[in-house]
């Protein structure tokens, strides 16, 4: 389900993960898991997520490590939102979010539409208190991973090679 984006946070979200080439899309809770198979390439792999939302069949959660091998596709939780930027931070939780963000071609960052928030200092700064709380830590990952080191731009060198946002609206 598509949702229209009225918020200037949300409307600057949008536009910088298009200007990355990230695609995003906007559901509700009772439409996650048909939305999220929408956009999953099999097979897919998963963390739990700390949203009330279902997972479809079709994604693993807690892989194998042949399974996230295999992958093509993982979705994880996505602490908050960078606007001015289409960033994602991406928390490091005991259950390998981060090799499960890492590894697929496909990475898939959930994030709470309340979440996200209009520039980098205001994440820093919330991120800040939770991680000092929590002893908390995570990357901050911004489009696909893409390298120029060797001369022409490589996508999915370094990790996903494409990225598709997912904001919950709960």
């Amino acid at each position: 389900m598509a949702t229209t984006t009225t918020n200037p946070t949300l409307s600057t979200f949008e536009e910088s993960l298009a200007d990355l080439g990230v695609d995003c899309t906007r559901t509700t809770a009772a439409d996650f898991a048909t939305t999220l198979a929408d956009i999953v390439r099999d097979p897919a792999v998963g963390v739990p997520l700390p949203f009330d939302v279902e997972y479809p069949d079709s994604v693993t959660v807690d892989p194998t490590p042949a399974e996230l091998e295999r992958a093509e596709t993982g979705i994880t939780p996505a602490s908050y939102g960078v606007a001015n930027y289409g960033s994602v931070f991406l928390p490091a939780t005991d259950d390998g979010a981060e090799l499960v963000s890492l590894y697929p071609k496909l990475h898939v960052p959930v994030v709470r539409a309340d979440d996200v928030l209009p520039a980098l200092p205001e994440a820093l700064d919330r991120f800040g208190d939770a991680a000092r709380e929590e002893d908390l830590s995570a990357i901050v990952a911004t489009g696909p991973s893409a390298t120029a080191d060797m001369g022409k731009l490589v996508l999915g060198a370094h990790g996903p090679e494409a990225v598709h946002v997912v904001m919950l609206d709960e």
